[in-house]
């Protein structure tokens, strides 16, 4: 049997906090908790694609922290490199939004513990050995300088190490500002083999506009997403540029496509666009990252890839909570034209 690929992700999990339903917080005296983040949910989507997937954080040494760990093994992650320490786990609150309300996100995440890792703290060598793929996004450094510090430490072992590096801009306005973004995120994504954005991030984290946007209004212009791609591409070194294309008519229905630049070959590929009715659309960019690994480390090929990387991101927006708990057979499936939804005996 053939080794399965490794892939490792750092990054930060969070307790997830959320009223039942579509209910406003504290409507009813209910929170449901469930655990979630950026990287963890590459790394959850990357495990049930059957891959050898290694998650790096710190988590406090209690009982919130044992249900974190515990929930990632259940999904089937690797955790032997999960450090134990600190004061807290993260917290985020996330209320449902539904047709013309929009859904809500308060941090709670303040000394969180993986906000005081620092250069050196992590075998980084010693984790890479044998992998693949490395994975982190723009939440992870906006946590603290030292994070940051760590992050670009990461990303400089995992070259030396000959291991691919995707990079998620994930800008959030609520951890930082535009100019520090783009202070650690421009040198950031000079390292990147893949870069992966939405066009705020593009124009947030790497000061470059994207023309023809209007995601509020439900009009994209597929042209100004090429040419700031090429800019990327161009600017940043980067081998591979994949923007996700949401667009937002109501906390309830989206659009939903992206698309992909192929730096080494030019071509520039747009991938099909999904109607997606949402039940859940946390953690939809993660899925697409983790499809998109998924289609390049196994080969497919940059147009395939895309394809499976949208469908897999169209169907977790369909599941509650952050996790996409699809396998690769369920995506392939409707890539080849399956969405009707209707029951499979």
């Amino acid at each position: 049997m053939a080794a399965r690929i490794k892939t490792v992700t750092f990054g930060e999990i969070m307790l997830r906090l959320s009223p039942p339903g579509f209910e406003r917080f504290f409507q009813s005296p209910l929170l449901q908790a469930t655990f979630g983040g950026g990287e963890a949910n590459v790394a959850v989507s990357l495990a049930q694609f059957g891959f050898d997937s290694h998650y790096v954080t710190r988590v406090p040494a209690n009982a919130i922290g044992d249900g974190a760990v515990r929930a990632l093994r259940a999904e089937g992650v690797q955790t032997e490199f999960v450090q134990r320490g600190g004061e807290r786990l993260g917290i985020y609150f996330a209320e449902a939004g539904a047709s013309q309300r929009a859904s809500t996100v308060v941090y709670d995440r303040a000394n969180a513990s993986v906000g005081r890792v620092k250069r050196g703290d992590v075998p980084w060598a010693d984790i890479f050995a044998g992998a693949s793929w490395f994975h982190t996004t723009g939440i992870t450094p906006a946590l603290g300088d030292s994070v940051a510090d760590a992050t670009h430490e990461a990303v400089d072992a995992a070259r030396a190490a000959g291991v691919t590096v995707s990079l998620d801009l994930n800008y959030r306005a609520k951890l930082w500002g535009k100019e520090r973004a783009r202070e650690v995120m421009r040198p950031l994504a000079t390292k990147a083999d893949v870069l992966i954005a939405n066009e705020e991030d593009i124009q947030a984290s790497l000061g470059l506009e994207v023309a023809g946007a209007d995601v509020s209004g439900g009009h994209l212009d597929v042209a100004g997403y090429r040419e700031v791609a090429d800019r990327v591409a161009r600017e940043f070194g980067v081998k591979q540029v994949a923007i996700t294309l949401r667009e937002s008519f109501s906390a309830s229905r989206n659009g939903w496509s992206a698309v992909l630049l192929d730096a080494p070959t030019g071509a520039f590929h747009q991938g099909p666009r999904y109607d997606v009715t949402l039940v859940d659309r946390i953690g939809g960019g993660d899925s697409f990252a983790a499809g998109l690994i998924y289609g390049l480390a196994t080969g497919r090929g940059a147009e395939a890839a895309l394809r499976f990387a949208i469908a897999a991101s169209a169907l977790k927006q369909t599941i509650p909570g952050d996790f996409n708990r699809v396998t690769a057979a369920e995506v392939d499936r409707l890539c080849q034209g399956d969405g009707s939804g209707r029951v499979q005996r």
